[in-house]
């Protein structure tokens, strides 16, 4: 891990010095060990690591991190749940019309008759 460090603490140096102009993209690549294609692509990784670590953050405490599997598991249950409310109001919606049905089955005449009433 410490060795991890020396070395991209080197390749930060090298970065900066080019960047300064102290020192060329071919010398820095040289100084790496890498070809200057390899040099530009960590340059633009470092830049672009050094812009994100200096945005603004909204000030408190960072935004913990949600455990993924439990996140699955919640997006699961909320998709089971809207599938179990349409399953009830399907069978809500089948016991009205099998009502209604036997309504319409039943002889006109007592229909008749219900209404006079």
């Amino acid at each position: 891990m410490k060795n991890e460090k020396k070395i991209a603490r080197e390749r930060i140096s090298v970065i900066l010095r080019v960047r300064s102009g102290i020192m060329t993209a071919k010398q820095g690549a040289q100084a790496l060990g890498v070809s200057r294609k390899t040099y530009y692509e960590w340059e633009e990784r470092a830049l672009k690591a050094m812009a994100l670590a200096l945005e603004n953050r909204p000030a408190g405490r960072p935004f913990l991190s949600l455990d993924e599997e439990k996140e699955a598991l919640r997006a699961r249950v909320q998709e089971l749940e809207k599938k179990l409310y349409l399953a009830q109001k399907t069978i809500e919606i089948k016991e009205v019309l099998a009502a209604y049905e036997e309504f319409r089955s039943k002889p006109k005449k007592n229909r008749k008759a219900a209404r006079k009433q």
